[in-house]
């Protein structure tokens, strides 16, 4: 059997965890386009503009050979980042608050400049725009998703996978986000991932190490998530477990639907919406995320 990419059910890190707190919130973030605009719609909120902006930047410098790294600035590279999340376009509804974000970026950069760890050393880039690969042909399932940072081993040939965490709270211990990762490096290029890390860049000069998932473990459990999904789209099963009242995870794009929401541009064929007034923003940063 050959696999066919455009009727794939394509599944990530965030789209399972979408899935997994919500089939509901599920289907409008991943799965729905807007009937007049043929696009899909998504939340902006100031903590997810502040994660773009600064892995923007680390994101730039896995393309810049070792010793050219620091040449320049990172503050310089995240004024021109912190461009695209500006103003309304970032969920800020005033300058105060903004400034807010934008320092605790430049602190997280200045905290990368000063410690500079593994990104001072060899990298390895994968290919692929989007890191992707066929968990099952058979099931017509793709799993894809982007590795924040790869260091290079040299006395091993490996790899050692890192993530960057520019939020306040701690990934929890049952995320898939690590599984999913290594299952990504062994296919998506051809050396084996023996060491797996954070860094809360936001909190800790050090990598926080993490157990490396046991690939085949890790594989038979995204996979059974992933069937999950495809199997809720096929019967059309994606419905809040809290009912019609909704919960904090659809209710804000329940809002979209409803025109309640604040439209604020295109960005990547996916209409923007932000929340109508700031203190909804702050609320919801950490439930956006």
């Amino acid at each position: 059997m050959v696999g066919d990419k455009f009727s794939a059910v394509w599944v990530s890190h965030s789209s399972i965890g979408d899935f997994k707190k919500c089939p509901r919130a599920y289907y409008l973030k991943n799965v729905y386009k807007d009937p007049k605009t043929n696009h899909k719609i998504q939340i902006m909120s100031p903590a997810l503009a502040l994660g773009q902006a600064v892995h923007t930047v680390l994101e730039s410098l896995s393309i810049i050979p070792t010793d050219l790294r620091f040449k320049d600035s990172l503050i310089d590279k995240f004024q021109d980042s912190w461009q695209k999340v500006s103003g309304l376009a970032g969920g800020f509804h005033d300058p105060e608050s903004e400034q807010r974000f934008k320092l605790r970026g430049e602190e997280m950069l200045r905290r990368v400049m000063r410690v500079k760890g593994p990104i001072a050393r060899l990298s390895v880039k994968i290919k692929q725009e989007l890191p992707h690969y066929w968990l099952s042909e058979e099931d017509n399932i793709i799993l894809c998703g982007k590795v924040d940072w790869l260091e290079y081993l040299p006395e091993t040939d490996s790899v050692h996978i890192i993530d960057f965490k520019t939020g306040k709270s701690e990934e929890d211990a049952d995320s898939l986000q690590l599984p999913i990762y290594h299952l990504l490096v062994k296919n998506c290029q051809h050396r084996s991932a023996t060491k797996a890390s954070y860094w809360y860049i936001d909190m800790s000069d050090d990598l926080q190490e993490k157990v490396l998932p046991d690939l085949d473990e890790a594989e038979e459990k995204v996979l059974q998530f992933a069937k999950k999904m495809k199997l809720a789209r096929q019967l059309n099963l994606m419905k809040c477990p809290k009912g019609d009242d909704g919960c904090r995870d659809c209710l804000p794009f329940e809002k979209i639907l409803r025109g309640q929401m604040q439209f604020v541009g295109v960005n990547d064929r996916r209409d923007m919406y932000i929340f109508p007034q700031q203190v909804d923003a702050i609320e919801m940063e950490s439930e956006i995320l």
